[in-house]
């Protein structure tokens, strides 16, 4: 099950399971340690019905990718239908989905050395300079990666500088893996409801800590190069910290990021096949589906 931020998964995730399943995250921020508020985790009433995995995986220092998440899923279905129980995977991150539906792209692994030079090259120019790399060595690359997107333009230099090959000229696979059966439903909602959820959902975050969560993470001493610290409403709130507006623009912006990131995960979605669409209001449509597929 996914859909685009703040729309109402896991609410309808509360009123649908029941004992029969165990729900695997496919949040990328949901899998750090110590970021509830900002990444509106799953309330402990909730994971107490069912439960949940891959939520407080990693520390905000770790790059949690698409791999792990592939890897730690297929291990983790095996387990949930070992008990006698069925998998839900559900979350908002469409590469993880994605990549968990179709499979991994044939891209080599990770050179060490390659990966240091470019950790160095980022602190010692930062990360507009490991952009500015990717646009002369791989112009293909860079056309399709936004410059802030820090992992994957160090992942297309990674694939470059390894192999001389643009991580693009790689194959994706095409057709759905066969080993699992799936079940697919998208949620969405009009998109002015949509967008009135997520001004409500950023600001229930401000009423609930949010600031003080942030505030909380660089005690521990995590900073905004850490992985976990540039999801959206952490990068917005660390910028005021550093005198780049006030509480209310860092508001602002976080609501402009998630609109932005919620039309990206719907296109993104809308891109997959065989999806059953329906409105999180519709428990019991949903539940037909369910109960259908699982069959007698």
């Amino acid at each position: 099950m996914f859909g685009p931020t703040a729309v109402g998964k896991s609410e309808l995730l509360s009123r649908i399971l029941d004992s029969r399943f165990e729900l695997i995250s496919a949040d990328s921020m949901q899998v750090y340690r110590h970021m509830d508020v900002g990444t509106a985790k799953p309330s402990a009433q909730e994971r107490a019905q069912v439960p949940h995995h891959l939520i407080d995986v990693a520390d905000p220092t770790e790059q949690f990718n698409a791999g792990r998440f592939v890897t730690d899923t297929e291990a983790l279905v095996a387990e949930v239908r070992g008990r006698g129980r069925v998998p839900v995977v559900a979350g908002g991150t469409a590469f993880y989905i994605t990549s968990l539906l179709y499979g991994l792209p044939e891209a080599p692994p990770v050179d060490a050395e390659v990966r240091e030079n470019l950790r160095r090259l980022e602190r010692d120019e930062g990360k507009t300079a490991l952009y500015r790399l990717l646009l002369q060595s791989d112009p293909l690359a860079a056309s399709r990666i936004e410059a802030n997107d820090r992992y994957r333009v160090m992942r297309a230099l990674e694939v470059w500088q390894s192999t001389g090959r643009s991580l693009f000229s790689f194959r994706w696979p095409r057709e759905p893996r066969t080993d699992y059966r799936f079940l697919l439903i998208g949620l969405d909602r009009p998109r002015d409801e949509l967008y009135r959820r997520i001004e409500q959902r950023v600001q229930a975050m401000f009423d609930s800590g949010l600031v003080a969560e942030v505030a909380s993470l660089l005690d521990r001493g995590y900073g905004p190069r850490d992985p976990g610290m540039r999801g959206i409403g952490y990068r917005e709130l660390l910028q005021m910290r550093r005198g780049c507006g006030t509480l209310a623009d860092a508001r602002e912006l976080i609501a402009q990021s998630t609109r932005r990131y919620a039309k990206r995960q719907l296109t993104f979605f809308r891109a997959v096949p065989g999806v059953s669409w329906v409105s999180p209001d519709r428990a019991a449509e949903v539940t037909e589906r369910i109960e259908t597929f699982l069959g007698p």
